[in-house]
């Protein structure tokens, strides 16, 4: 007996770390590649605004986490760096700079979600026909799967 319990608690520990592995991978294995450096680098060149994202804020810790250059431009919106990996990330752009998901959940009704991020060492997303960057400061990285802060920046002209 007592070595079927030990047995099933074996297999369970084993299933909840596969299972843990497994959510951390699966959006690094199904990731498209990055945007090639020569476009970033055009898309940094061309920002009407940019923020620089760093690992230091309040929400992000070893899991959550992004670095680099946020660039914008009155079509788009890029990033050069690197984000940790994770699922079912999206971008949106706020009227107030956040740095914890206390603090993004009770505006993001308010935000415009501007598209998911598909790869985590640069993207380019289109921005929604419409939005004014005049109109908001910042820029959130959220992921929508478990509600989690990834980064946040506040853009400046430059």
């Amino acid at each position: 007996m007592k070595r079927i319990v030990i047995l099933t608690v074996t297999h369970l520990v084993a299933l909840a770390i596969g299972f843990g592995v497994g959510i951390y991978f699966l959006p690094i294995l199904t990731a498209e590649p990055a945007p090639p450096t020569e476009i970033l680098a055009q898309q940094a060149e061309a920002a009407n605004y940019s923020a620089e994202l760093t690992r230091d804020l309040r929400g992000s810790d070893a899991l959550h986490w992004g670095e680099g250059t946020i660039s914008l431009t009155s079509e788009t919106i890029s990033h050069q760096g690197k984000l940790a990996p994770g699922p079912d990330y999206y971008v949106y752009l706020t009227r107030e700079f956040v740095e914890h998901e206390d603090a993004f959940e009770p505006i993001k009704d308010s935000a415009v979600r501007v598209g998911m991020v598909r790869s985590f060492d640069g993207f380019i997303l289109d921005l929604p026909e419409g939005i004014d960057l005049e109109d908001y400061t910042s820029v959130v990285i959220w992921c929508e799967s478990f509600g989690e802060f990834i980064t946040a920046a506040r853009y400046c002209e430059g």
